[in-house]
């Protein structure tokens, strides 16, 4: 299905102006509803109750109020709102272009992207291409459904993305937290820079990665459809809480399970074939040469194969 567009806007870039078209970037929609029902298995719709005498009150009776103090209300007609509403333009007027990297993605809100409308196609070229050679992004104001926002324009590969920012009093400081900074040694640095080593990717790729809940929750939907019973998954072993631990080990133990990952298995022994039971008991016991232990092996794993059954 081809894209659709949200909006015309007008990108200006000092005294020139670029026709653009707004799309969404992301989709908002890929969540799994639930509907409530009654105990017999109908829908239930959502009522307003007033506090005061448990009446149920009509969406159309309602009225919008500030609470300045508990209890006492200032009351705003719909045309007194209307007229606070900052007024829709297409216009989207960029104030300043900063290092892209000074953005810190903690203030970035919903995305769009930007594509040139009509006429639109040299200016747009022209501006993606002097923010990728300046290394910088622009920073603009946008009117949109009653209110000034401040989104980033940056260059992408393919095109221009159109991120809406938060402002500054809807993001919480991390200072906040005081956050203690506890020394560590130099050992368990370079153990933990191993382990980084060991894991690290050229780049973000993600279609590496699919919502997990989803995928089970639909899987549950779709047995539940055919009348099969939902069994709850048991929790992993060994991710009990509150546990401590020793940090060296932990590193340790975490780089060897890595190693065991990415190393290719050898070609198996006879002692290797051997279940994991066999090969500790084998090594429980005095060492023979290797042609007198094998029919030992052998004669072993069937009652060791149907114990673990």
């Amino acid at each position: 299905m081809a894209a659709r567009s949200i909006a015309s806007l007008t990108l200006s870039f000092g005294l020139v102006s670029i026709p653009v078209k707004l799309y969404s970037a992301t989709e908002s929609a890929s969540g799994v509803g639930f509907n409530l029902l009654t105990p017999e298995g109908g829908r239930v719709k959502q009522q307003y109750i007033s506090e005061a005498t448990g009446e149920v009150i009509a969406r159309a009776d309602m009225k919008k109020g500030y609470e300045f103090e508990k209890g006492n209300f200032v009351v705003f007609a719909p045309e007194e709102l209307k007229a606070l509403e900052e007024g829709a333009t297409h216009v989207v007027e960029i104030v300043s272009f900063v290092p892209e990297k000074s953005v810190d993605p903690l203030f970035y809100d919903k995305a769009y992207f930007i594509a040139p409308d009509k006429r639109g196609g040299k200016p747009y070229s022209l501006l993606r291409r002097a923010m990728r050679e300046s290394e910088r992004c622009a920073l603009a104001k946008w009117s949109y459904k009653g209110k000034t926002r401040v989104v980033q324009v940056r260059p992408a590969e393919d095109g221009m993305v159109f991120q809406q920012l938060l402002f500054a009093d809807e993001v919480r400081a991390l200072s906040d937290l005081h956050i203690e900074d506890e020394a560590v040694t130099d050992k368990e640095l370079q153990l933990a820079l191993q382990i980084i080593d060991q894991v690290s990717e050229d780049a973000y790729d993600p279609t590496a990665y699919e919502d997990e809940e989803k995928k089970r929750i639909l899987e549950a939907i779709d047995q539940k459809i055919a009348g099969k019973q939902i069994v709850s998954p048991e929790a992993p072993a060994g991710q009990s809480g509150g546990q401590v631990i020793d940090l060296m080990e932990a590193l340790r133990a975490s780089l060897t399970a890595n190693k065991s990952k990415k190393t290719p298995p050898a070609k198996p022994s006879a002692a290797r074939k051997a279940p994991p039971a066999e090969v500790e008991s084998l090594a429980a016991k005095p060492r023979r040469p290797v042609k007198r232990a094998a029919p030992k092996v052998e004669e072993a794993t069937p009652a060791k194969v149907r114990a673990r059954k």
